[in-house]
């Protein structure tokens, strides 16, 4: 069944807004085994939108519509429908009353410019479950079009509750499709285009895909069929190639993310961490504490950005920091033990090192990272040169020392080429 999907908006095609509807729509339908045969981003004007509008009618059994549904002059999608349908427009009651409810709790007046959303085109369907968003739909011969709010949090709320079960509804059969994601950390992009030539006739009908999203690279698996269990067994025998080939340097599946998979293992192994942080200033705590329920493992993070800050509140020995540097093994080190102590933790790490754009030598480079960690037994250090701009290393250095715990914990503190 072949689905499109239109964005309207100026925001979109001036760049100053990300297109995260069309992403989002795009995934669902594929997800329940339709397919999207074009998605189309054009601008409040009302040609373009009627010219989209018809020649999605020709080619496309289901289409989804997204923005120009608002109270405002540029939002006009009602409008363009009504006359691209030669339909006219009617005063939709329950949609107004919806609306006048709304604003009454807005402290807000009803007045024209809200009135104007509650007129659509004759023969539209409001979709407002449980009045928490506002879009509607209507049939047009053999095509059935959805037309949805452009606030993002709105329209994947349609997306999930009215318009993907009935798009479903209106199918005799659909092919079950499944797609898996996996996250990795740690290799090149050229090694995992070889790990991709090295499966290439090996998978059968599942498409592969591969997403650098830095510091991050996903790789995605995508397999249709009518069987269920046929799907299930062959992304099972895929994923398992995968895993046989770079399984430590996966971390997560789906939305998973690298400090929950810290935090699960932390948990596991009934284990406390503490960190110390100079060139990420508090962007490893941060990430920590995203996770709900970080507290019964992460018991807390210093930034110690100057070296008098490393002196009086880690215990760095000033002769350390004199002879071999702030961002050497030595003072990262001093620094892993020392926030391991203070805090009274299983494990402690630091970073230090320049982010840059200045501060760089011939001999410490912009990018030049020194990650410690410290266990009740023993503590490691490693000296990383990242490239990037300032955020892009301290992204990849905090990713980097998130790792590190994760391979620690799972008994594989260090893989070849990290």
């Amino acid at each position: 069944m072949r689905c499109e999907i239109i964005t309207i908006g100026n925001e979109l095609i001036s760049g100053r807004t990300l297109d995260l509807n069309a992403w989002y729509a795009a995934e669902k339908l594929t997800a329940a085994g339709l397919q999207v045969t074009r998605i189309t981003s054009i601008g409040d004007d009302c040609d373009q939108v009627s010219e989209t509008l018809e020649n999605a009618l020709k080619m496309s059994q289901f289409i989804i519509v997204t923005g120009g549904l608002g109270s405002t002059d540029d939002d006009l999608t009602n409008e363009i429908v009504a006359k691209v349908l030669n339909r006219p427009l009617c005063l939709d009651r329950e949609m107004f009353e919806l609306i006048r409810r709304h604003a009454s709790m807005q402290g807000v007046a009803m007045n024209p410019f809200l009135e104007k959303m509650a007129w659509l085109p004759d023969g539209s369907k409001m979709l407002s479950p449980e009045g928490k968003a506002c879009g509607f739909s209507l049939v047009e011969n053999e095509a059935r079009l959805y037309f949805l709010p452009g606030v993002p949090e709105q329209m994947r709320y349609l997306i999930d509750r009215i318009v993907i079960p009935e798009i479903r509804s209106h199918c005799e059969r659909l092919p079950v499709t499944r797609e898996l994601t996996l996250k990795v950390f740690g290799l090149s992009e050229p090694r995992i285009a070889e790990i991709f030539e090295d499966l290439r006739g090996r998978t059968g009908k599942a498409l592969l895909g591969f997403y650098p999203h830095f510091p991050e690279n996903h790789i995605t698996v995508t397999l249709t069929d009518r069987d269920h269990h046929v799907v299930a067994l062959e992304m099972e025998r895929i994923e398992k190639a995968i895993r046989d080939r770079i399984g430590p340097y996966i971390f997560a599946c789906g939305n998973g993310s690298m400090a929950e998979a810290v935090g699960q293992v932390l948990k596991r192994r009934k284990w406390t961490l503490s960190v110390a942080e100079s060139c990420t200033g508090g962007l490893v705590g941060h990430l920590l504490t995203a996770v709900p329920g970080s507290s019964s493992y992460f018991l807390g993070g210093i930034i110690s950005y100057s070296n008098q800050a490393k002196i009086d509140v880690l215990r760095v020995s000033p002769g350390t920091l004199q002879s071999a540097g702030a961002v050497s093994d030595e003072t990262v080190r001093e620094m892993a033990e020392g926030v391991r102590q203070k805090l009274k933790t299983d494990l402690g790490i630091a970073i230090s090192g320049i982010a840059g754009p200045e501060g760089g030598s011939q001999e410490k480079p912009v990018g030049t990272v020194h990650l410690g960690m410290a266990t009740v037994e023993e503590t490691f250090t490693r000296k990383y040169c990242f490239m990037g701009s300032r955020r892009q290393i301290k992204r990849v250095s905090a990713m980097m020392a998130l790792d590190w715990l994760r391979r620690y914990c799972n008994g594989d503190p260090f893989l070849p080429g990290l």
